[in-house]
């Protein structure tokens, strides 16, 4: 993976409360490994998000009239939508693991 070093010199303050710098945070956390519970969070999600788009697709091929388009595309969710489901699964058997230190 690539290294970031963050360049906090131009950063705004606001007085009272610091620099704003969330983004730039979960940025530097993803760089460096980030935390798996929530990667797999994440590629659930963006399963999830997959699917829908493909069920959206589906949904204009077949208001027009595209049945072979639109059923491609039904197909393509329903396989999006299950691999979504294995990884919340997944993920939330990992995020009920506790792990001593």
């Amino acid at each position: 993976m690539l290294e970031h070093t963050p360049d906090r010199s131009r950063e705004k303050v606001t007085p009272g409360i610091g620099p704003r710098r969330a983004h730039k945070m979960r940025g530097d956390y993803v760089a460096t490994g980030g935390n798996t519970m929530n990667v797999a969070h994440r590629k659930a999600a963006e399963r999830h998000d997959l699917a829908a788009h493909a069920h959206r697709t589906a949904a204009e091929h077949n208001e027009k009239g595209n049945y072979t388009a639109a059923m491609w595309h039904s197909e393509r969710a329903l396989q999006y939508s299950d691999q979504a489901y294995k990884l919340a699964k997944e993920a939330h058997t990992k995020s009920g693991q506790i792990v001593t230190v």
